[in-house]
């Protein structure tokens, strides 16, 4: 029987190859973001082309009670989601002083309340059908502080940190937490970040969103903890263990600014 891998921010980039890679292992899909046109396009892809069956969630997961409501969907619809990939999320570029507060709000809700509320929802009844893989997407900007995207890093270190912490919990079941961490990766999300003339993003060439997602998948079905994509990626974070915090706030800042 077929397992039912359910991907939030599953539109664009990295959450829409992700559906990809689940669909072509044989999964039935459940799609969840706030695009019904581009989720639509991509059902009939997956359908098309792996004979799964796949369906559909338009939901802004940064509303209060959307993680609840597509809960409830997903129980009126009587599946058991197997594998859940919290990949819905967004960052912001430039000074906390002069960021939109409205924008970094609804950051924090995305990157942070929504993933815990539905890894909280779904979790039980994978415990309780001893097997389930939870994916959350953390980023290597987790293993540092991030001076022009402060609520953005600090996001994304939630994200490792949770992730860390009840996948230790889960020792004893059959369930796996696995935080995924792409560094800067071809996608759209320079472009909403607004980001796109930053150094970070200029000064080598990018692994495309695909490339992330199958090393992604395959570290989630591992029962990886920390997946950190890239040798360069994985050198630079353990760089960080070893380098004084000043040093790097300053290192990321220069990185950060616009080319």
């Amino acid at each position: 029987m077929p397992h039912t891998t359910l991907i939030t921010g599953a539109s664009s980039g990295i959450g829409l190859e992700l559906a990809r890679v689940a669909a072509r292992h044989g999964d039935d899909i459940i799609l969840v973001a706030r695009s019904r046109p581009k989720l639509e396009i991509l059902a009939s892809e997956l359908k098309k082309a792996h004979g799964v069956k796949v369906h559909i969630i338009e939901k802004d997961l940064s509303l209060p009670s959307a993680s609840k409501e597509v809960f409830t969907e997903v129980s009126a619809l009587w599946l058991t989601v197997n594998h859940l990939i919290n990949n819905a999320g967004f960052g912001d570029f430039w000074k906390f002083s002069l960021t939109d507060w409205d924008k970094e709000g609804q950051m924090i809700d995305l990157n942070i309340k929504s993933l815990t509320h539905m890894t909280k929802l779904f979790l039980p009844s994978m415990i309780e059908g001893k097997y389930g893989r939870i994916m959350n997407l953390a980023s290597t900007a987790a293993f540092q502080p991030g001076p022009g995207m402060a609520v953005y890093f600090a996001t994304k270190a939630y994200v490792l940190s949770f992730s860390e912490a009840i996948s230790e919990e889960l020792l004893s079941t059959w369930v796996t937490v696995t935080a995924l961490c792409p560094g800067p990766t071809e996608s759209g999300f320079a472009a909403v970040s607004h980001m796109d003339s930053s150094k970070l993003f200029q000064w080598r060439k990018l692994p495309t969103s695909r490339e992330v997602a199958e090393y992604g998948y395959h570290a989630m079905m591992q029962g990886q903890v920390v997946a950190v994509h890239g040798w360069m990626n994985l050198i630079l974070t353990e760089f960080v263990r070893f380098t004084p915090r000043f040093l790097i706030r300053k290192i990321v800042w220069s990185m950060q600014k616009k080319a």
